[in-house]
């Protein structure tokens, strides 16, 4: 779920950087790196990466993976899911090129570092929700500081990493998600609908509490209209006894006038 989070929450964004649809995300994808016997030994798979400006077809066919001795474009950021000690996502051993030594397979660092020259590498430590963010600068990493709000910023890509205390997949855990420059979280496409659903209910419950006002305003009119006709009816009832009377006092002889 973890990896279908960032990829699903960040796509409108990489969306809007190729609008020609020219990059590629991998998820637990192998990343061949050299030309190896057996292929494995000069691969890792990252569980998340992201390459930029490389067609997501190969030769027609969706990517299984990325073969990086092949098209030369390195992945602009990787990461790395831990759930034990990171022993290994932190390895530098180099490997061996003495075809007479026992071939050793490099360490990860090591190759995302020295070999595939990744700018970003984010290191998340599940266990314990917290990142360790590397910056590949002047060929080695540095450890990235986080910012104001606790997130790395990925200038290239225009967003922030970091962790997010929440639900999704109907799991409550620390997530590792992204976020705009803005600290703006950036949403899954079911929480986007969520979102879109609950302002047109807002919207909904908006234009049924004015039509409600309006017609408590319309009421409202109408009994002062009604008031208002009443009171006429009333002036009206009594001038019409006030004729009457004065009818009366002129047959006896009087006149009303000169009461």
């Amino acid at each position: 779920p973890q990896s279908v989070l960032l990829t699903d929450s960040i796509r409108p964004i990489l969306q809007q950087l190729h609008p020609d649809g020219q990059y590629r995300i991998g998820q637990d994808c192998g990343i061949y790196w050299r030309l190896t016997q057996p292929p494995e030994r000069g691969a890792e798979a990252p569980d998340w990466f992201y390459v930029p400006q490389i067609p997501p077809l190969l030769d027609g066919e969706m990517r299984r993976s990325y073969v990086l001795w092949k098209e030369y474009v390195a992945p602009l950021i990787v990461l790395e899911f831990v759930s034990g000690d990171g022993i290994k996502e932190r390895d530098k051993t180099p490997p061996s090129w003495d075809e007479q030594e026992e071939k050793q397979k490099a360490g990860k660092f090591w190759v995302y570092e020295q070999a595939i020259r990744v700018p970003f590498y984010g290191i998340y430590e599940v266990a314990n929700a917290s990142i360790e963010m590397y910056h590949l600068v002047e060929g080695h990493y540095e450890l990235l500081s986080s910012n104001e709000r606790g997130h790395y910023p990925i200038p290239a890509m225009g967003v922030e990493l970091g962790i997010w205390k929440g639900e999704y997949d109907e799991v409550k855990l620390p997530w590792l998600r992204w976020w705009d420059n803005q600290g703006n979280l950036l949403l899954t496409g079911d929480e986007r609908s969520q979102l879109l659903t609950s302002q047109l209910e807002q919207e909904r419950q908006r234009a049924e509490q004015e039509q409600q006002r309006a017609e408590r305003e319309r009421q409202r009119a109408e009994r002062e209209r009604q008031r208002a006709q009443q009171e006429q009816q009333r002036a009206q009832q009594e001038r019409q006894r006030a004729e009457r009377l004065a009818e009366q006092l002129r047959q006896m002889g009087i006149d009303p006038d000169q009461m």
